[in-house]
């Protein structure tokens, strides 16, 4: 048992069955406008669905490189989620006074 336990063929099956196991977490951002209320895009959903990321840090890279481009185009402040779990939020996206 131990040589087949020390096989790349083994080691290759087991990570394989871990990660096709594993639930895969899709993070997404939430825009509001400025009265807190979430905004819709063209078709009545939410505002940013189909923008969606395998990690936190993803995400978070996301918005750091779009969030002027957001507050220009009306978005007041953000929403981060994880599958249908609310991480933080809202944090805005309007400079300091």
């Amino acid at each position: 048992m131990q040589d087949v336990v020390r096989s790349p063929a083994y080691a290759m099956l087991v990570t394989t069955a871990t990660e096709e196991a594993r639930p895969v977490m899709t993070w997404y951002w939430r825009f509001l406008d400025p009265d807190g209320e979430l905004m819709k895009d063209d078709d009545g959903g939410p505002a940013g669905r189909g923008v969606e990321f395998p990690t936190q840090s993803d995400a978070e890279s996301w918005i750091g490189e779009h969030w002027r481009h957001l507050a220009e185009s009306g978005v007041d402040s953000v929403i981060l989620y994880e599958d249908e779990r609310q991480v933080y939020g809202p944090m805005s996206l309007q400079p300091p006074e």
